[in-house]
């Protein structure tokens, strides 16, 4: 049976405190359970590397990602572009809105983060001080500072059952080199969470657009949340 709670950011109970588990002192950062072993694993793979891998967004609730959501569509954080400028909603139709927002930002219920599988990684070892992630391709791609420690991961990834939900572009979601998600759990979720799971945590909620969102859910369903 599926887990409605669970697939959509609606529960905690199947998450951990990373740096709690690992003997850390930094704030919490929230992964599942199952996802410690492994993703302890690879960080210890990367510190011999010479890379310091550390998240910077773990398990993201449906709460918080309604906040996001509804924050772009309303103007009090900007959308982008591909080329990374700031996108005039007013100029677009409510689906056109909608759409730029889903290249950068999951529809709220439909978000990976939700399952505590899925995280967003940098390298702290190669970070300026006081330097803010952006979470941008000219952060991991070229000469990044973080692109040699992807570069390194592009082969390190699967050995510890990680992988790149985002790698390519597939017309939908943005590419994020930076979005790794641990599969034997990921692609279970995915499975369970389909078009109907999603339409019954939305109905009633207070997400901005929410009668076009669910008009067009099956073609976001399709373009924007199911990935290889």
């Amino acid at each position: 049976m599926n887990d409605l709670d669970l697939l959509t950011g609606s529960t905690e109970r199947h998450l951990v405190d990373l740096n709690a588990s690992t003997g850390n002192t930094e704030p919490a950062v929230m992964v599942h359970h199952q996802v410690v072993a492994p993703l302890s694993e690879l960080q210890a793979r990367a510190a011999d590397a010479g890379f310091h891998l550390k998240l910077c967004s773990g398990f993201r609730s449906f709460e918080r990602q309604v906040h996001i959501w509804n924050n772009k569509l309303s103007g009090l954080r900007p959308v982008l572009d591909a080329a990374g400028a700031v996108i005039d909603l007013d100029t677009l139709t409510p689906w056109q809105q909608i759409q730029a927002v889903l290249r950068w930002s999951a529809l709220p219920g439909a978000s990976r983060h939700h399952w505590g599988t899925d995280m967003d990684i940098y390298d702290a070892s190669a970070m300026p001080d006081g330097y803010q992630i952006q979470l941008i391709p000219d952060e991991v791609e070229g000469q990044g500072m973080f692109a040699a420690m992807h570069d390194w991961l592009d082969n390190e990834l699967g050995n510890c059952g990680f992988y790149r939900p985002y790698a390519k572009d597939l017309g939908g979601i943005a590419p994020e080199r930076w979005h790794i998600s641990y599969r034997p759990l990921a692609d279970e979720y995915a499975q369970q969470l389909t078009t109907e799971v999603l339409r019954q945590r939305l109905q009633g909620t207070e997400i901005l657009m929410l009668d076009q969102v669910l008009e067009h859910l099956d073609e976001i369903m399709q373009r924007y949340v199911r990935v290889a």
